[in-house]
């Protein structure tokens, strides 16, 4: 399951993180957010061992959604080791998501 993050626990849940972190940055009003969310929680499900979810509404969060450069959404952005290492913007299907986070078998 995805948990929310913010400014407070952005730190602990991300960048302290001891597997990957594919980070969504979202907001309410992006229908293309809600598109990739039934995907994002189907990855968090089925990929647990290996990488968690975490999202970021951008309208309540906007030092993040500055610090990190979000300009469009959804913008997926996958942390390593505390260090942004790959991203992805706009809807994609799951398996597309996977695929360009290393999680495809």
């Amino acid at each position: 399951m995805a948990v929310a993050v913010s400014e407070g626990t952005f730190e602990q849940e991300v960048l302290k993180s001891d597997k990957p972190v594919i980070v969504d940055f979202w907001a309410e009003w992006c229908g293309p957010c809600h598109a990739i969310a039934p995907a994002l929680e189907k990855i968090g499900e089925e990929h647990a061992e290996k990488v968690k979810i975490a999202k970021v509404n951008i309208d309540e969060e906007q030092g993040l959604q500055i610090k990190y450069g979000i300009v469009s959404i959804p913008m997926l952005i996958m942390f390593e080791n505390g260090e942004p290492t790959k991203s992805l913007l706009g809807a994609r299907p799951k398996s597309a998501i996977e695929r360009e986070f290393g999680l495809s078998e």
